[in-house]
């Protein structure tokens, strides 16, 4: 299974033509740390530099806005509007207690529409640009108040995460980016259940209620929709019907970052980390730690720093790797730094 679902997880690295096509087979990347995403595309296809991700970035070919779970994911262009109808309804509420306790509901409309306004000229403007301009209506400028706000111009189809400015994260207007991108489906929870397990399967019903946050009655909807496309496994695991993937050669060493789809895609991620380390790479807190796998097997987290202005990779192994694995995991390090620059 372990091996499978790597396979899903496109970690034996296939051919791609871009990065579209690599995020359109994953479905959805967790993007809330912007230094970290990039590196699960580079971990899931041969020389990829980070580069291509900006310039899919500025094309509109990919976007990042607020999907599962509330929480920031990098998504193909055209599968925006479908999986934002599933997940926008599940933000609202809490959405809206957070704006109260900020002190910001009364004014929230209006920030709504200031943003709306000015991303009508169809540029990419940073949160500080529109922050500004929320201060113009009341809302601080410190704390957390305009970020959520420009959450909700996000959940209203307002607003987008496109391609950065300066460095930094810029929204851009839905309409004006997404408007021709949106490729409407007949069935969404269908759509859901068949591309979570084109990436993740074998998977059960619970591993795609965590995933996406979704009740596991729209969950089991979804995957009742395409039952005729499905096999049943033993404990409760589903994938697609189709030719088996070759697993009989070991997968490559890979370093996986901070929050990647292979550390998030289950409910339980045991088959892929031993128990006795699994705090290790979850402590806690909703932190998922950059990860080195050495044939879908976790065998250690690693941190990055910098000297000279290269790139160095630190590895904290769970217990002692053999020169093969440092090797090749040394070799990964390297192209990260190649990626990066």
């Amino acid at each position: 299974m372990r091996r499978r679902r790597a396979v899903a997880q496109r970690l034996h690295r296939p051919p791609v033509s871009g990065v579209g096509e690599l995020v359109r087979g994953l479905l959805a990347v967790q993007a809330q740390d912007v230094r970290a995403y990039p590196h699960a595309l580079r971990a899931r296809a041969t020389g990829l530099a980070m580069a291509d991700l900006d310039a899919a970035r500025e094309r509109g070919e990919v976007v990042v806005t607020w999907l599962m779970r509330g929480t920031l994911h990098l998504v193909n262009a055209e599968d925006a509007a479908w999986l934002h109808a599933l997940t926008a309804g599940r933000q609202a509420t809490s959405g809206e207690r957070r704006l109260r306790q900020l002190g910001v509901a009364e004014v929230a409309d209006r920030a709504v529409e200031v943003v709306d306004e000015a991303l009508a000229d169809g540029a990419p403007h940073t949160r500080a640009e529109l922050t500004e301009r929320l201060a113009g209506i009341g809302v601080p400028a410190q704390g957390q108040a305009a970020i959520h706000l420009l959450g909700l111009a996000a959940r209203r189809q307002v607003c987008v995460l496109g391609p950065a400015v300066g460095g930094e994260p810029a929204y851009v207007s839905w309409r004006a980016w997404l408007g021709d991108a949106d490729v409407p489906v007949d069935d969404p929870h269908a759509e859901l259940a068949r591309r979570y397990l084109a990436a993740h399967g074998p998977a059960t019903d619970a591993d795609l209620a965590t995933w996406s946050g979704l009740p596991l009655r729209d969950v089991r909807a979804g995957l009742r929709a395409i039952g005729d496309e499905l096999v049943s496994e033993p404990d409760g695991l589903l994938a697609l019907r189709g030719p088996m993937p070759d697993e009989s050669p070991p997968l490559p060493a890979r370093l996986l970052p901070a929050f990647d789809p292979y550390l998030l895609g289950w409910h339980d991620r045991t088959f892929a980390v031993d128990p006795a380390h699994a705090t290790k790479v979850a402590p806690g807190g909703g932190v998922v730690k950059a990860s080195a796998a050495v044939d879908g097997r976790l065998v250690a987290t690693w941190r990055t720093s910098r000297q000279s202005g290269a790139l160095r990779v630190t590895l904290e192994p769970f217990e002692p790797l053999d020169g093969d694995v440092e090797a090749a995991l040394g070799e990964d390090a390297a192209e990260a730094g190649r990626f990066e620059s």
